[in-house]
């Protein structure tokens, strides 16, 4: 049997997933979810991490090789932070999918040839599974963008709200 794909999650996809209503359904996806043991004491751990570790979240270690990466992409784009620049070397050194929507995050993580993909990405992934139908896809992308903090590419979720809301009909 295939071993599931591994997708290391930074802090703001798993936030855009909650605001949707879809935290829980991202889970059903047929992969595994990771964040760095750093990443999760500092931003989850007091915010829902007992829950997203029910819901099957991996919190990962970085050997100090990993560690020493971080570091250094914290010094190449100081305008990542320090848990996300560890969820970058976790994802890195275990030729994993990094999953942000960080705009500096994913031009490092291009730059060092990790795959990487963001929020829209995932609900794509929940619409070919048939994990979410097209109404709680629509209903989950309707509350992300209109959320004062939302920097998702308007054009982007104008042509997914079309179509699913075509599909609901």
């Amino acid at each position: 049997m295939k071993p599931m794909k591994v997708l290391v999650s930074d802090t703001s996809i798993l936030i855009d997933l909650e605001r949707g209503s879809l935290l829980k359904t991202c889970f059903r996806l047929p992969f595994q979810f990771a964040v760095p043991d750093l990443l999760y004491e500092r931003e989850l751990k007091n915010h829902g991490g007992d829950n997203l570790l029910r819901l099957g979240l991996r919190i990962e270690e970085l050997d100090s090789t990993g560690v020493a990466c971080a570091f250094r992409y914290r010094r190449e784009q100081p305008l990542i932070s320090l848990p996300d620049s560890f969820a970058l070397a976790l994802a890195a050194r275990n030729t994993w999918t990094l999953l942000t929507g960080d705009g500096a995050l994913r031009e490092l993580a291009s730059e060092e040839c990790v795959d990487c993909h963001g929020v829209l990405w995932l609900l794509d992934q929940m619409f070919e599974v048939s994990a979410a139908s097209a109404n709680e896809l629509h209903a989950g992308l309707e509350a992300i963008s209109t959320h004062p903090r939302c920097r998702l590419p308007k054009a982007e979720i104008r042509k997914r709200l079309g179509r699913w809301q075509q599909d609901s009909h």
